[in-house]
């Protein structure tokens, strides 16, 4: 199947930093701004390292972005195996053992 840009239904819209009418290829919607093809260039995403699904990766070794803008909700808990309250990143489920940050390495 062959796709051909002049055949693609435009859509009407207003730039949402410089108020120029433009066109989209998308249906904009009421609640999220439209960019002229000159705006859109200043609100692109900066480029991620790494390749194509390599990402960006952190102090935390995470490779998907720095997390670091918010803050990591935790749980308390009550570690399985020592029985010392702990915290974990998530919410703990009755029917699981959750392991503080010692007990965990004997369970890796």
């Amino acid at each position: 199947m062959s796709y051909n840009r002049e055949d693609r239904e435009m859509f009407d819209a207003k730039c949402g930093d410089c108020g120029t009418d433009c066109k989209v290829p998308f249906q904009p919607k009421q609640d999220r701004p439209v960019y002229c093809r000159e705006c859109f260039q200043k609100h692109k995403p900066e480029p991620r390292e790494g390749g194509r699904f390599g990402g960006k990766s952190n102090d935390r070794g995470s490779r998907f972005g720095n997390r670091d803008e918010r803050p990591r909700e935790m749980f308390d808990a009550k570690c399985g195996d020592c029985g010392n309250d702990t915290q974990v990143p998530f919410r703990p489920k009755e029917d699981r053992p959750v392991y503080c940050r010692e007990c965990f390495q004997n369970h890796r």
